[in-house]
C-alpha cells in the first residue's frame, strides 16, 4: 500500500531535517555546531560575500547564536571537520572522511583524462616537485609557489603548482589546513585529518549503503535520483539498486506537490509515517537564506515542495536577469515567500536593500514587513554593519 503525504507534512518534515525548525536563539556551543553540521550532512563553501559568505549565512539561518570562531576551531584546530566536494566545495564532518576515500579513488581514475583535455598535455609537470615541497616544508598557499611571471586568471588559468595542489586535494593526498583571506592552505592529509578519522577502510558495499542510507535520513523522503544527488557520491543506478536491495526497510510514499501536480512516488524508511508527529513546525519568523543553502540546493525538489522557482543569476548576462546578480530567498515559517536583493556596504557600514519581490498571493502586510525588517536587522549585525538602509524603490 502506498501512502499519500500531504504537502504541508512534507514541508514540515523537510524543514526539520534541514535544521530550520529548531529554536533559532537556543545557545549553540562548538559541539552543538558540529552536531548541526553532521545532521545537515554538509555546508557549502563559496567565496562570494555580497552580505556574508555562504557557509556562515547557512549556519546563521539556523541558529543566530552561531559563532564563526567555533567553525574555524573545528576545521583548523580540532580536525573535526574537513573541506571537500559533494556537488560543490563543502564543509563536512571528518567522521565521513573514510567514505570520501572512495571518491578519491574514483577521482584518480577520471581526473587525469579530464584535466588533460582542459589543461593540455604536460599539465602534471609540477606534480612531483609540488608534493615534495609540501611534504618537506609543510602547509602552503598556492601563491607561495607560483612561478615568476605567471599571470593567474581564475580556475581556467591555474599555474602548474596550483594545478598540482588541487589535484592532490581532489584525490585525497592533500587536505585543507585552513584559509588565509579565503585562499586555501594545503598540507598532507595525515597532518590535517586526525588518524581516528582516516581508518578503517570501508568496503564498496558498505560505502554505498552508507551513502544511500545517510542521504535518505537527511532528506526524509526521496526518489533514488535524489538519494544519489544528495552527496554526489553514488550513481542513480547504484542508488536504485540499493533501494531494491533494501525494500524490506523502506516504504513507498506519494508526496503531494505544492502546485497541484501529480503526487510523486518516493521512498522513506518504514517507520516514517508513524513518526510524523515528531517533526515540529518551523518558527513563523522570516529568515533570509543563502543562495547556496542546502534546503534549496535541489532546485526541482524546491519547486515541487514549495512552489518556488529559484536560480542564481551570477552567470546570466545582466540584461537577461529576471531578478539580480545575487538574490536571497525568503523563508517564512514553512513557505518560501519571496526574494530580496541586497548588499553589505562595509565602507558605509550599511546593509543596502535594493529590491524585494514577494511571491504571487503573498501580501506585504504591516506585520510581515516588520518581521522582514527584524530579520534584516539581525543579518546586518551578523554581517558586521551598523544599520539597514532601504533604498528608494525597494518595494518595487
Amino acid at each position: 500500500m502506498t501512502n499519500l503525504l500531504s504537502n504541508s507534512d512534507a514541508r514540515r518534515v523537510f524543514l526539520a531535517k534541514q535544521g530550520l525548525s529548531a529554536p533559532p536563539n537556543r545557545a549553540l556551543t562548538k559541539q552543538g555546531l558540529l552536531q548541526l553540521i553532521g545532521e545537515l550532512g554538509f555546508v557549502q563553501v563559496d567565496s562570494i560575500q555580497t552580505v556574508e559568505r555562504a557557509h556562515h549565512q547557512i549556519l546563521f539561518s539556523r541558529n543566530q547564536t552561531y559563532r564563526r570562531e567555533h567553525l574555524t576551531a573545528l576545521l583548523e584546530k580540532d580536525g573535526a571537520l574537513f573541506e571537500h566536494w559533494t556537488h560543490d566545495a563543502s564543509i563536512l564532518p571528518s567522521a565521513f572522511f573514510v567514505y570520501w576515500k572512495h571518491k578519491f579513488r574514483h577521482q584518480e581514475k577520471v581526473i587525469v583524462e579530464r584535466w588533460r583535455k582542459w589543461r593540455g598535455e604536460g599539465f602534471e609537470a609540477a606534480f612531483e616537485e609540488t608534493y615534495q615541497r609540501v611534504e618537506r616544508d609543510g602547509a602552503i598557499l598556492a601563491r607561495d609557489i607560483k612561478a615568476d611571471g605567471h599571470v593567474s586568471g581564475g580556475w581556467w588559468n591555474w599555474h602548474p603548482n596550483k594545478t598540482a595542489l588541487e589535484y592532490f586535494w581532489h584525490t585525497g593526498k592533500f587536505a585543507i589546513a585552513g584559509r588565509s583571506n579565503f585562499q586555501k592552505i594545503y598540507d598532507l592529509t595525515e597532518r590535517v585529518i586526525p588518524a581516528e578519522f582516516r581508518e578503517p577502510e570501508v568496503s564498496r558495499e558498505d560505502f554505498i549503503d552508507w551513502a544511500c542510507r545517510s542521504a535518505l535520513t537527511r532528506l526524509g523522503f526521496a526518489t533514488h535520483g535524489e538519494i544519489s544527488a544528495f552527496w554526489n557520491l553514488v550513481s542513480p543506478e547504484e542508488a536504485k539498486a540499493w533501494v531494491s536491495a533494501h525494500r524490506d526497510e523502506l516504504a513507498e510514499v506519494l508526496i503531494e506537490p505544492a502546485l497541484g501536480a501529480k503526487p510523486r512516488p518516493s521512498w522513506a524508511f518504514a517507520d516514517f509515517l508513524s513518526t510524523l508527529d515528531n517533526y515540529p513546525a518551523a518558527p513563523p519568523r522570516i529568515r533570509v537564506l543563502s543562495p547556496f543553502d542546502p534546503m534549496i540546493r535541489d532546485r526541482n525538489r524546491t519547486e515541487r515542495l514549495f512552489g518556488f522557482f529559484y536560480r542564481i543569476e551570477i552567470f546570466v548576462p545582466e540584461p537577461k536577469r529576471e531578478y539580480g546578480y545575487y538574490v536571497f530567498p525568503l523563508l517564512e515559517g514553512d513557505r518560501l515567500i519571496g526574494r530580496i536583493d541586497m548588499k553589505a556596504d562595509r565602507k558605509k557600514s550599511t546593509l543596502d536593500v535594493k529590491r524585494l519581490w514577494l511571491e504571487p498571493g503573498v501580501k506585504p502586510s504591516a506585520g510581515r514587513l516588520e518581521r522582514l525588517e527584524a530579520e534584516l536587522e539581525r543579518l546586518a549585525r551578523f554581517a558586521g554593519v551598523e544599520k539597514v538602509v532601504l533604498l528608494d524603490g525597494w518595494r518595487g
